[in-house]
């Protein structure tokens, strides 16, 4: 564990001692050796699952495939954003940098912490630098906007949450992840038993986010910088996921019951958000809803609490980290040429980067889950745990998948196809740059269809 986390922080004095001009280059390098050295703790030779254990610190394997995408993402949004911060004085971009960094520091330590409080402290600190993100090198004059519907949002959930923690605590000594799966269930009355049930799952609800509560994520997406909305997307809404796999463990027998309008929420968010990308004007804000109603799946998953269920969870959570990811840096090297982010203002492009019409093609058809890639192993998995629970759920999840094959081709199409308009005459070409930043992002999501078990 320490192997990647020590590097981490050691990128940070590295960012502020670099001579300017190789300042990117060698953060870079040294993000990309970072991630490289994550793919050691995917060989998990213990028979318990967990490994690389401390005291505060251990991957297992539902933690792990989380600890190595968040990795990997560090030098994708350094190698995406050189373009965005160029005209920016040194310090800015020293600073940007950092707060990446800053980040992925937080998300090892929350998805590798085996003490719940530290995972709270660490679920809360991913807000500051994220929020610094949207508000300092956000594109529009909303963002300051959306930071607080980001923050606010988040933190109105999570202190529901703490209370809650802080309750078990008292209760049963200890909020270790060993051994609380083995504490006795809480003796409380049905109403308190409710109320708790909720507190302590709301904030997941919020991050992940679930339809309803799902506002900040489009608006945070939209305003924020490319890096910005790359780790909101691959990571941060990963969090909620995981925290919620985490905490059903201890909400036994009162799952059972409570589930059933959260379930119901979610799926109804899939249909909901899936057509509301089919009315989308704005490339950013598409992404953004698809991201909610692929997240409204994992949540239904997670609340079933079935193997088949959650093993979905965490297939489509790293497929769809890599997909939407993938999906931002196509609109952001379109936005960077046309300075629009309306699909009807820069369409056509296929024409003058005919290349890049081919990753849209790849990143397009992920995102509809198409066999082989992950994405479809995760969906399935979900829909059939879905349909044990209740048949009745195949109508929403049925109907979600044919809107979301419908509004990933018109976001193709839209993007790519037809007559490119007149004022589109003079863009820069394609970046070797930007080719390499799709590879690292479909190239994997490939590779793992070749062995899917690094993320059963």
């Amino acid at each position: 564990m320490l192997k990647i986390l020590f590097p981490t922080v050691a990128l940070l004095f590295t960012t502020w001692t670099t001579p300017f001009k190789w300042l990117w280059p060698t953060t870079l390098a040294s993000s990309l050796i970072i991630a490289l050295t994550s793919f050691t703790l995917l060989k998990n030779s213990a028979e318990t699952g967990w490994s690389s254990l401390g005291a505060y610190l251990g991957t297992d394997p539902l933690s792990t495939p989380l600890i190595v995408l968040t990795c990997w993402l560090l030098p994708l949004m350094i190698l995406a954003s050189q373009n965005h911060t160029k005209t920016e004085p040194e310090n800015r971009q020293r600073m940007y940098i950092s707060l990446l960094t800053s980040l992925q520091i937080f998300l090892i330590m929350a998805f590798g912490a085996t003490e719940i409080i530290m995972f709270y402290i660490m679920f809360e600190a991913t807000l500051i630098p994220t929020l610094i993100l949207i508000t300092r090198w956000g594109n529009q004059a909303d963002r300051l906007n959306a930071g607080a519907y980001f923050l606010f949002y988040t933190l109105a959930a999570s202190l529901p949450l703490l209370v809650a923690l802080m309750m078990l605590q008292n209760n049963t000594g200890t909020l270790s992840i060993f051994t609380m799966q083995y504490a006795a269930p809480l003796e409380m009355n049905a109403f308190s038993t409710k109320i708790w049930w909720v507190a302590c799952l709301a904030a997941f609800l919020v991050k992940m986010p679930l339809y309803g509560v799902h506002l900040w994520l489009p608006k945070a997406h939209v305003e924020a910088p490319i890096a910005g909305s790359m780790v909101l997307a691959a990571v941060l809404l990963k969090l909620g996921g995981y925290g919620m796999i985490r905490m059903m463990i201890m909400l036994e027998p009162a799952t059972k019951e409570l589930s059933y309008p959260f379930i119901i929420f979610a799926l109804w968010g899939v249909v909901m958000t899936s057509s509301i990308c089919l009315r989308q004007t704005d490339l950013k804000a598409l992404i953004a809803y698809s991201s909610v109603s692929h997240m409204g799946l994992v949540a239904a998953a997670i609340l079933t609490q079935t193997p088949w269920g959650l093993s979905g969870a965490v297939i489509l959570m790293i497929a769809h980290g890599l997909t939407s990811s993938a999906l931002f840096c196509l609109a952001n090297t379109n936005y960077e040429r046309t300075h629009t982010r309306t699909m009807l203002a820069a369409r056509g492009m296929q024409i003058i980067l005919p290349l890049m019409a081919a990753w849209w093609l790849i990143a397009s058809v992920a995102n509809l889950a198409l066999p082989p890639l992950p994405n479809l192993i995760g969906e399935l998995m979900i829909l059939v745990s879905l349909f044990s629970w209740s048949p009745w759920t195949l109508l929403l999840t049925g109907l979600g998948t044919l809107i979301t094959a419908a509004y990933s081709l018109y976001m193709f199409l839209m993007a790519n196809r037809g007559p490119t308009p007149p004022h589109l005459t003079a863009l820069d070409p394609s970046h070797s740059r930007e080719h390499l930043l799709m590879t690292l992002h479909l190239l994997p999501l490939m590779l793992l269809a070749a062995k899917p078990d690094i993320i059963f």
